[in-house]
């Protein structure tokens, strides 16, 4: 039996791999799970009644692209939220989470050849790992370009060379960034835009943690976009109600960009997509209207930036996060650090290099672990005050 070579040298995923790390070893305490970026503060109580009150719609075949309702509630919310009018009909499509939509965007934009060459695809290193399976299924070289301490832990793309840049179809980036919080500035999108208007390339903004932040709401790429009077379809936006609304199994998502690419978007999607039930996007409909829960969940996060840079702030290295759930800590060898923490504490982390890629000879997330944010204050103060004392004692 044959089988496809296109993914057989990629390296396991950073669950199983953190699994075999941590496993054949016996906590040294509780566990106190600071892995995986899975939001554990209540979710409005009101979306299940809207659930039931919608459940007739179990009965039906939903949209592929989202109902009249959701797209409505969609729409709002990008103009409530960056000053964007979009086209409901045109402009938007739902989605069954952002991962599905990050990558489809991928095998429905990205051409198979530019100016008779391979097509590259860029992407921040680290990186959110769907990046680089989207840009390998379409038979496209992946480009991981670091993003460091040194540049704010952004990816300078315009320094790569003009012959990477002639033939690159789409970059995806994320801000706020997971893993370390940077948030991109007007002026870096504007860089950005530009550089995509000058060798032709479509811009994938990777946006799912806009809504979690500290004082300041961190601008948008189609926001950018837009003040600009550039072509929206240069832009491709993805938001998520995982983060913003602690909404993870709901798995509601969007992509919103110019006219064209929607269009081809939705053509991929009905042949090959898995929309959302009827009474899911109700609810998701509800949640996005609706902005009272996301700032009382934002001000939940913000009283946990405050207990980090209490307890963390005299450690060398230590970087208060601008926006998102993630502490991006400075360790000497990320495995070690991770094997250390559970074997003395029971807090779990994520080594920072399973997050990334060798490129060029280096790791830029091997230095580096990530903690999750997500667990109740009690528990999350508890963490890092484990963390600040096996790993940085005084």
């Amino acid at each position: 039996m044959v089988y496809p070579e296109r993914f057989s040298n990629l390296p396991a995923h950073a669950w199983p791999r953190l699994r075999a790390l941590l496993d054949v070893h016996e906590g040294g305490g509780p566990a106190i799970h600071m892995t995986i970026g899975e939001p554990k503060h209540p979710f409005p109580a009101w979306v299940t009644n809207v659930i039931a009150e919608n459940a007739a719609g179990f009965n039906s075949y939903p949209p592929n692209e989202g109902s009249p309702e959701l797209r409505g509630a969609i729409t709002g919310f990008v103009n409530r939220r960056y000053g964007v009018p979009l086209n409901p009909d045109t402009q938007v499509m739902a989605l069954n989470g952002t991962r599905e939509g990050l990558y489809n965007a991928a095998m429905a934009l990205c051409s198979e050849t530019k100016d008779g060459q391979r097509p590259a695809i860029l992407m921040p290193n680290p990186f959110y790992q769907v990046y680089m399976i989207a840009a390998l299924s379409v038979a496209s070289d992946p480009i991981m370009v670091p993003a460091t301490l040194e540049n704010g832990h952004l990816p300078n793309f315009a320094d790569l060379s003009e012959d990477v840049l002639n033939r690159t179809t789409a970059v995806f980036i994320c801000s706020p960034a997971n893993p370390q919080g940077a948030v991109a500035s007007r002026a870096y999108w504007q860089e950005l835009i530009a550089l995509a208007e000058k060798f032709d390339f479509k811009i994938f903004a990777d946006e799912c943690y806009s809504e979690i932040y500290r004082d300041t709401p961190p601008v948008g790429a189609l926001q950018v976009a837009k003040d600009m009077g550039v072509d929206l379809n240069r832009v491709v936006i993805f938001h998520s109600l995982s983060k913003r609304s602690n909404l993870p199994g709901l798995r509601s998502g969007f992509v919103a960009s110019g006219a064209e690419n929607i269009r081809q978007i939705k053509q991929l999607r009905n042949f090959a997509g898995a929309p959302l039930p009827l009474p899911l996007q109700a609810a998701a409909a509800a949640v996005w209207n609706d902005e009272t829960h996301v700032v009382e969940n934002r001000a939940l996060y913000v009283e946990k930036y405050e207990i980090a840079d209490r307890v963390l702030g005299n450690v060398p290295g230590y970087a208060s996060p601008e926006a998102g759930f993630f502490l991006w800590l400075p360790v000497e060898n990320d495995e070690a650090a991770a094997v250390k923490l559970w074997r003395e504490t029971g807090v779990r982390v994520l080594p920072g290099g399973y997050l990334a890629q060798d490129w060029n000879g280096e790791n830029p997330g091997q230095g580096y672990i990530r903690a999750a944010m997500v667990a109740p204050k009690a528990d999350t103060a508890r963490g890092i005050e484990l963390i600040r004392d096996c790993l940085y004692p005084h």
